[in-house]
């Protein structure tokens, strides 16, 4: 048996219990995600130009921001970068707290 040694910090705590509010919180937490790709992706076409052989004209302009947020959505359905996970177990454990901290609240 190996003598390695894990360091405390490397350790995730458990996600808490899922709630009701499971599939509203994932599907916010998508669109955030998506919302946030958009964002990313944008400067990546600043300045292409739309014309040429292969450009789309002033439709392509047009039309560029409508691309990018469908390219972030596809991202988000192939499994995103992470976030939307990050952001349903924040929304998790936010909720769980402030159950809590109801008074008359079980513990």
């Amino acid at each position: 048996m190996s003598d390695l040694a894990v360091s405390p910090s490397l350790l995730t705590s458990p996600m808490p219990a899922p709630t009701a509010e499971t599939p509203r919180m994932r599907e916010t937490a998508e669109k955030f995600e998506a919302s946030f790709l958009s964002q990313m992706l944008k400067p990546m076409f600043e300045g292409i130009d739309t014309n040429g052989p292969f450009g789309g004209g002033e439709a392509e302009g047009t039309w560029r921001s409508f691309m990018i947020d469908e390219m972030a959505k596809q991202t988000v359905r192939a499994g995103g970068i992470g976030l939307a996970d990050t952001v349903v177990s924040e929304m998790i454990r936010m909720q769980t707290e402030q159950t809590q901290a109801q008074p008359g609240a079980v513990a």
